[in-house]
Parts: C-alpha cells; sequence; structure tokens
C-alpha cells in the first residue's frame, strides 16, 4: 500500500508538472481537450501574398538511410508492407485511405497529404518562418498526425483547402480530420481565421472532445 501512495503521488506531481499553453514552450508536450485546443488558435484574417511552394523544401532525407519523407511515411502506414529495394525504391503492399473509405494497391496511387496545407500553413504564420523551420514543417514525422497517406484523388480535390470548404468524402474522418487540424495548428502556433474557426466548431461539436496531446514544434 506505501508503494502504492508514493507511486500514486508522483504521478499526480507529474502530472501537476506538465507546462500550461499559456507558459509552454518548443518542445514541451501539452495535454488538453481538444475544444480547448482549438479555443486557444488566435484567429486572424490570412494572407497568402508571396506564397511558393518552392518555399517549402519537402521530401528530404532527413536520416540519411535513403528513404525520403514520402516513403517513410508509406512504410510507416501500409496495411501490408511494400518491397523495398535498393537505396528506397517500394513496389507493392496495400494502404488505407481514410479520407474516402478506399483501398490503394501499389504507392503509385498515394500522395502524402500535408493535414494542414503548405500554403494554408503560409497564410497562417509561416510566412514569418525561417527557410530550416518550413523545411521542418514540410517534412514533420515528429508526429504522426501532420503527414498521412491518401488517395491521390482525394488528395488532389482537397489541394490547399481549409475546412470550411473541404472535409474528407467519407464522413466517417470527419472527426479525426477536424481534431487533427487542430492538432497540427497547434504543434506549429499557426493561426486560423474566423471561416476555419466556425467550420471546426461545427464538425467538432459532433465529436468527443478528445483530449490530445501535442509536442510543440515552435
Amino acid at each position: 500500500m506505501r508503494f502504492r501512495t508514493a507511486a500514486v503521488a508522483a504521478a499526480a506531481l507529474a502530472v501537476l508538472a506538465l507546462p500550461t499553453p499559456a507558459h509552454a514552450e518548443p518542445g514541451d508536450s501539452i495535454t488538453l481537450p481538444v475544444s480547448q485546443a482549438l479555443a486557444n488558435l488566435s484567429i486572424s484574417e490570412e494572407d497568402r501574398t508571396g506564397y511558393e511552394r518552392d518555399a517549402f523544401k519537402h521530401w528530404i532525407d532527413a536520416d540519411k538511410d535513403g528513404c525520403s519523407t514520402r516513403n517513410e511515411v508509406l512504410l510507416d502506414e501500409a496495411v501490408e508492407a511494400p518491397d523495398r529495394t535498393g537505396r528506397c525504391t517500394l513496389t507493392g503492399g496495400t494502404w488505407y485511405s481514410p479520407y474516402d473509405d478506399r483501398t490503394i494497391e501499389g504507392p503509385r496511387g498515394l500522395d502524402i497529404d500535408h493535414r494542414v496545407p503548405l500554403a494554408e500553413s503560409w497564410d497562417s504564420g509561416a510566412s514569418a518562418w525561417s527557410a530550416a523551420e518550413r523545411e521542418a514543417y514540410a517534412n514533420d514525422l515528429g508526429d504522426h498526425r501532420s503527414l498521412i497517406a491518401v488517395s491521390a484523388s482525394s488528395n488532389r480535390s482537397k489541394a490547399d483547402q481549409d475546412p470550411s470548404t473541404w472535409m474528407p468524402p467519407a464522413e466517417a474522418n470527419w472527426c479525426e480530420y477536424a481534431r487533427d487540424w487542430v492538432v497540427v495548428k497547434t504543434r506549429w502556433g499557426l493561426s486560423i481565421d474566423a471561416s476555419e474557426e466556425a467550420a471546426l466548431s461545427e464538425s467538432l461539436s459532433r465529436c468527443p472532445d478528445e483530449e490530445i496531446t501535442v509536442t510543440l514544434a515552435r
């Protein structure tokens, strides 16, 4: 009993020691209901002035193992693992695309979606970042919710839209999509605009108010 009591006390102290969103710094992890995370995001008008996709260097090989960010995501999310040959050529394999509730055979039918598109991130804060920060965002393997393998057709229908104008064709994915959008915006300190906030609030009002844990990237 003595050890159990000590363990409970230690756990309680650990919870108390967690940083609050207002005092968190890059590298800190915060845990809060997704509704609160949404409420914490700053609301401001978006500006795409000067945006170029090339401002975000992506699909790099950060760990020098021969696999680009794209292939790292494909390997991680495969339902049936593909064959890997050479430096990192992938063939075969099976993936599930939650956006449109489809099974995709082979990697060619897949895109890697930036949950919050590059252009959207530019509009909501990334225009002020350094090139290194934008590269880190575009290749974010530090949180599995930042990048996702989906059917090429669903990703291209989404393009650079936010939840006020596009949601996944599969309604069963709406809660996850809205939640993970808030996660990414929280992780990277990005703002939202008024229409985006309204769409996210509406979507999340129909979903469980899950607690999310986010490690802040900046």
